[in-house]
């Protein structure tokens, strides 16, 4: 393949610059000589017969006046190279972009009812850039579109970036649909902390209708999204304006405590306000985290554990060492807690096993 002539498949592509060689050569003229004649430079001839550069307006009106054509006939020869570079362009983008496709759960999208079921990869392809509004699928690869991995940690696989990455910009694209009229209020938000705290002792059909009214209230679009497979995001804020901000929550682990722990963390993140960041909470470790302020991140894991359980009532618990089921189910009752936030607690700081009274931590079905 030259730059004169190139072939993909069944395609072929003749630049300008290729007829204008034949000329020359049939003609045996010098490049020089054939500048002179129609107008232009030497330089911008030896650029066109190497397929390096279009052909000008001013290059087609010389050609034109010089062999007695229309100057449509030489814009012609550079319409169709075009044509057919841009055909072979897009199928070698297809072919790049089918490639992020198969890392992507494409009945995920479906069953959101957020893309029309298909049947060929192009045509996947085609709707989830049209749901997404991105010219290709190969932007969600890039490990700094939200996410902010090392780059030279081998841990972090490009399928967990592509799928990182489409999680929260659907999380994005549905806070934003919800279209809520309310600007943020950081005070209402702090005096609703309590009724929400209370609501981890009732079911999810009690708490959640409410819980959405009370973000409404407060400005926030508050969106829960199943978890798309292999993406590693908890939960997400990001502020599409000064008013406007957006709290997403994965619901892929549906026990209650975790559940309360993510929802009180990123609503930290919301209080922090930081407009110009989207603050991600992930399943990765911070050896494998790049740029991210840890002091915002270490804040809201306090928050939440604390709006939970009180940091003294919590050591006080800790230091009687009764870790028996009465004493847990005894000490959540006190502080009117599900006791399961309580067995929750105790296994991620490693004070109980991970095998221990699970039966206490409820899991939820949230839609």
């Amino acid at each position: 393949m030259n730059n004169l002539i190139v072939e993909y498949k069944n395609m072929i592509a003749f630049h300008p610059g290729y007829y204008i060689k034949e000329l020359i050569e049939e003609e045996e003229l010098t490049q020089q000589e054939f500048a002179k004649k129609i107008g232009t430079t030497p330089k911008t001839i030896s650029k066109l017969l190497n397929g390096e550069i279009n052909l000008s307006d001013e290059v087609a009106i010389g050609l034109a006046i010089m062999y007695k054509t229309s100057v449509e006939v030489w814009k012609n020869l550079q319409r169709k190279y075009e044509d057919v570079m841009n055909e072979i362009k897009k199928n070698e983008d297809i072919k790049k972009q089918i490639v992020v496709l198969d890392y992507i759960d494409y009945n995920f999208f479906v069953e959101q009812k957020l893309v029309e079921p298909a049947k060929t990869k192009k045509e996947k392809i085609e709707n989830l850039c049209s749901y997404f509004n991105v010219a290709s699928l190969k932007s969600f690869d890039r490990i700094d579109y939200f996410t902010s991995y090392r780059k030279e940690n081998t841990k972090i696989y490009e399928k967990n970036i592509i799928n990182s990455n489409l999680w929260v910009q659907t999380a994005i694209n549905e806070g934003v649909k919800l279209n809520i009229s309310q600007h943020f209020d950081k005070e209402k938000l702090l005096k609703s902390i309590p009724e929400i705290r209370k609501m981890t002792l009732q079911s999810p059909k009690v708490f959640y209708p409410r819980l959405k009214e009370i973000f409404k209230e407060c400005g926030v679009s508050f969106i829960l999204l199943p978890h798309l497979k292999n993406s590693k995001i908890n939960g997400a804020v990001k502020w599409i304006n000064k008013e406007k901000v957006i709290l997403a929550i994965n619901v892929r682990r549906k026990f209650a405590d975790i559940f309360w722990f993510s929802l009180f963390h990123e609503i930290k993140h919301v209080l922090q306000k930081k407009i110009a960041m989207t603050i991600l909470s992930d399943g990765y470790t911070e050896e494998t985290l790049q740029n991210l302020d840890k002091t915002l991140e270490n804040e809201a894991d306090e928050f939440s554990k604390n709006t939970l359980i009180s940091k003294e009532e919590y050591e006080d618990f800790v230091l009687k060492s009764d870790f028996s089921k009465d004493s847990i189910c005894r000490f959540a009752k006190s502080i009117n807690i599900h006791s399961g936030i309580v067995v929750g607690r105790l296994q991620k700081e490693n004070i109980i096993g991970y095998d221990k009274y699970n039966d206490l931590r409820e899991k939820y079905i949230l839609e």
